[in-house]
């Protein structure tokens, strides 16, 4: 019984260091899975702006925890472009073209919980860029 709770009852520490780069150019450090959702903390350093994505199959829920940016997102024809920072909460669902981009001075850090759990880099769909990428 004390290693099937060892693997369902995971503790973990977000890393100094990048599990995986997003298709959208983030990086990405992994937390959690479970049957339903997963949860990673997401990074965009100083002076970037991510690629235009959209998800084909998932529902993210965004939670920013610091820096400041911008994020632009596209549902049907409707747009929006809105200022995040820390304690700002937002959702990105399944089909909606978004990017991001970071304003600050530091590096722009939030939590993304993914709805079902993130399948792979197959999973996104580039986009037109909202925002120019600087090289």
């Amino acid at each position: 019984m004390e290693n099937i709770l060892s693997t369902r009852l995971d503790l973990k520490t977000v890393s100094s260091v990048m599990d995986e780069l997003a298709p959208d150019g983030s990086e990405i450090r992994l937390l959690h899975r479970v049957t339903g959702a997963s949860f990673c903390q997401c990074t965009l350093p100083k002076g970037k702006t991510s690629l235009a994505t959209s998800h084909k199959t998932i529902d993210e829920i965004w939670y920013f925890t610091a820096g400041t940016g911008e994020v632009w997102r596209e549902d049907q024809g409707v747009t929006r472009v809105d200022t995040v920072e820390a304690g700002i909460c937002l959702t990105i669902p399944r089909e909606v073209k978004f990017q991001f981009k970071n304003t600050g001075d530091t590096s722009l850090e939030f939590f993304i919980v993914t709805s079902p759990p993130w399948p792979g880099p197959t999973e996104a769909k580039s986009e037109t860029n909202y925002w120019d990428i600087q090289t």
